[in-house]
């Protein structure tokens, strides 16, 4: 991303640079330069322009909290580990305030984890008081590992299961360490016990239970946890550890399989759940990069650092990342789909649809390639194309589950917009077999009967259990309205109309609806007013703008006449 820096960013900057402690030497425009535009990068998460700045401040010898913090997080996410750790060191010789930061003493603590100095791992995380109690105990507790002291680690482990709302975490650490000296059983009680649904909520607490029932002789029990988890759709990496567990193999326990490697799950783990919060916020990005230099055959922390990256509009960092997961892993297909999604919001349409065709061509039984193509063959309007690809991932659904709604659901989308209603009716259907009540499937397909002039009266019991089951959407309540007013209960549309157009007063669809139904109740000045806000707001995907223009030129009677439609009609309202 290039620098930009807006005036009132600027003004902001400058202001925080004159409260900021710091003391510039004798070269200190160049030093209150190179600062206030350091800030500036930092703040746009532009990484790779403030490495150069935060260079030139901390070769003058400038290191308060906040370079010493933004210069070693932005080395750290461009993967330059070694400058990051000569950073954090540099700042722990010559500033102790700044040897204090949060970010500094996660970069030393893992360092010295990295490089077995377990003594003086111990001897930093109890000089610290600016990590929380989660991390501090289960780094302490992987300490210990590393030094051959389990019983000390364990209770350890105890003590952060006790705290609340930390048990799942714990005790999925805990079952780690046991399975990493060959206890698997007691592994394998901790991870079927009271914490079993939360580790079992997350990919990686899965594959460690797997792995340990593996190593019990249990493979058939193995297979069934991750059929009872993913479905029978199992991705390249599950399904290989399937067939592997089905062949009789013993699979080896990899998921952590030392204290360096175990305190790589832990950065992983916080940053997996810190991720999706603030995207301003570097504190998960630079867990997930810690982890995958703790642990690099962790494929997980490279795909939570690209999406991270991604949700920063880093996009390019975010490509790169994704590329870093090896072609031959079996996670290389989830790379090149979230490299994919990456291109899309970069405004790479054409590029992340060929990434996923080849993919699907690569592995056409994935269902879920098929899916992900389709959804973004639909949202660039190419329907018909979509529709396809949704045919061959629904054509891999053996037996449809609750959680394939979604996938019948788009697919009637696509062909409803593609011209092949009958196909899409049936889909349509079916999500609503799968999931009941579903109301965005509800207000779709009520919607399309409204438009068709078919099945109006289920049209409108179906939108009315959308609008029950989904009360604050504005555009379900517009399908009710709209439907109101093709059975010719106007005044009854102009109630629900209103309310659609308070919730979206911006939508030119909307707006276009409620003046039609204003018109339709002899509120004539009302409606040409609506008319021109759909006009102001446009244009929408669903409105034809041309034929907006001509009721506001000559009233929605004529325009209807002009059509051959028929003519208004109002209807008595159904009690």
């Amino acid at each position: 991303m290039p620098f930009r820096m807006t005036p009132v960013r600027a003004l902001a900057l400058s202001i925080a640079a004159l409260q900021a402690p710091m003391a510039f030497a004798a070269d200190a425009p160049d030093a209150a330069g190179a600062y206030l535009a350091a800030r500036a990068a930092t703040a746009d998460n532009d990484y790779q322009t403030a490495t150069g700045y935060y260079a030139q401040l901390l070769q003058k010898g400038i290191v308060d909290r906040g370079v010493a913090e933004s210069s070693m997080t932005a080395q750290l996410v461009l993967g330059d580990f070694d400058k990051a750790v000569e950073i954090a060191n540099q700042v722990a010789a010559t500033d102790a305030d700044a040897a204090d930061s949060q970010p500094v003493f996660l970069m030393r603590l893992a360092d010295a984890v990295r490089n077995d100095r377990f003594d003086e791992a111990l001897k930093l995380v109890d000089s610290t008081q600016n990590i929380g109690p989660l991390f501090t105990q289960l780094y302490r507790a992987w300490v210990y590992v590393g030094q051959g002291k389990m019983t000390d680690a364990f209770d350890a482990f105890d003590q952060v299961a006790k705290l609340p709302g930390l048990q799942g975490f714990a005790e999925y650490h805990k079952a780690l360490a046991m399975a990493q000296v060959g206890d698997f059983e007691s592994a394998d009680k901790i991870l079927s016990g009271e914490a079993s649904d939360a580790i079992h909520a997350t990919r990686r607490g899965v594959m460690a239970h797997v792995e340990v029932l593996s190593n019990l002789d249990r493979n058939a029990d193995a297979v069934a946890l991750l059929k009872s988890v993913f479905g029978d759709a199992l991705d390249p990496q599950l399904a290989a550890l399937s067939k592997r567990l089905e062949d009789g193999e013993t699979l080896p326990f990899d998921v952590a399989t030392n204290a360096q490697e175990g305190v790589g799950e832990l950065y992983y783990s916080i940053g997996a759940a810190l991720s999706g919060g603030d995207v301003e916020d570097a504190v998960p990005l630079l867990h997930a990069r810690i982890a995958q230099w703790l642990n690099p055959r962790n494929a997980d922390a490279t795909l939570l650092a690209a999406s991270v990256l991604d949700q920063q509009e880093q996009y390019d960092l975010a490509i790169a990342t994704y590329d870093q997961i090896d072609a031959a892993s079996q996670l290389h297909y989830a790379a090149e789909l979230g490299k994919a999604e990456t291109m899309m919001r970069a405004g790479q349409a054409d590029e992340a649809i060929k990434t996923v065709q080849a993919v699907a061509e690569a592995d056409p039984e994935l269902r879920g390639v098929w899916v992900s193509l389709g959804d973004m063959l639909r949202r660039e309007e190419r329907f018909g194309e979509a529709a396809e690809a949704y045919q061959k991932a629904l054509s891999r659904i053996q037996t449809p589950e609750p959680r394939d709604w979604f996938v019948y659901y788009a697919a009637g989308i696509s062909d409803e917009r593609s011209d092949k209603w009958d196909r899409a009716e049936g889909e349509f259907r079916k999500a609503l077999e799968l999931n009941p009540g579903q109301p965005s499937v509800l207000n779709y397909l009520g919607y399309s009967y409204v438009e068709k002039g078919e099945n109006l009266e289920e049209a409108l019991k179906m939108i009315r259990e959308a609008v029950k089951n989904s009360p604050d959407s504005g555009y379900i309540i517009d399908s009710l309205g709209w439907a109101l007013f093709r059975l010719g209960r106007y005044d009854e549309a102009v109630t629900e109309m209103e309310k659609a157009a308070t919730l979206e007063s911006v939508d030119p669809l909307v707006n276009d609806h409620l003046g039609d139904v204003y018109w339709a109740v002899g509120r004539e000045r009302e409606a040409r007013f609506q008319w021109k806000r759909a006009i102001a707001f446009g244009p929408g995907e669903d409105v034809d703008m041309d034929r907006v223009q001509r009721k506001l030129d000559m009233g929605l009677d004529a325009v209807l006449k002009e059509e051959g439609a028929a003519p208004l009609k109002a209807q008595p309202a159904v009690q």
